[in-house]
């Protein structure tokens, strides 16, 4: 059996929109009020591992579809930046009837902790979502722990309370369940909404 090394580097990979709408039922929380890295480090600090890299995985709306929300993520992805966060962001797609959709952000990311894997960049791969097709990412990273010889664990951690429209992490991973004081202790308080005109 191989052996867990003493110092588990950890990175997190956060798909916003989905944190934000689970976290938004679990506890009403009604915009994306959530620091990457604080919520990063407390997962990492709960589970004794070392946080050495914190990536966000999001969607922008279009400027003339939301300008209110498009300044917003805009605002908000440079301060993230500036704290040292990897970003990705796509623009949103819209359904014929509007409905706006992410489209390569979960494949992204799962093809992130994948080339992440492989590079031995991380022991623990801590996903912030609730999104079951991440279960295929997990195998996988099993898959390449067993080829290689080497000690791997994919964590999902998600928001959980009693109005929470799902009370399951990402199968086949390790659960993190966060509840609201947990959660809470992790926002950031800063308006990141542009300016009215």
């Amino acid at each position: 059996m191989v052996q867990a090394p003493k110092t588990r580097r950890a990175v997190s990979f956060i798909d916003g929109q989905n944190l934000f709408r689970h976290a938004k039922d679990a506890f009403g929380h009604h915009h994306p009020n959530y620091d990457p890295v604080k919520l990063t480090e407390a997962v990492c600090n709960a589970n004794n591992w070392d946080c050495i890299s914190v990536r966000f995985y999001t969607g922008v709306p279009e400027s003339n579809r939301s300008a209110m929300w498009h300044g917003y993520w805009v605002r908000r992805l440079n301060a993230m930046r500036n704290a040292g966060v990897a970003v990705t962001s796509r623009p949103l797609r819209y359904s014929d009837n509007g409905k706006p959709r992410e489209k390569g952000i979960d494949l992204r990311l799962g093809l992130d902790v994948v080339r992440m894997a492989r590079k031995n960049e991380f022991d623990v791969a801590v996903i912030f979502s609730q999104d079951q097709d991440l279960a295929e990412v997990a195998l996988e990273v099993r898959d390449i722990a067993k080829s290689t010889g080497r000690w791997l664990k994919v964590a999902s951690a998600f928001p959980c309370g009693p109005s929470a429209t799902s009370g399951r992490g990402i199968d086949r991973t390790d659960w993190f369940p966060m509840d609201r004081n947990f959660y809470d202790s992790c926002l950031d308080q800063k308006d990141y909404r542009p300016p009215c005109r």
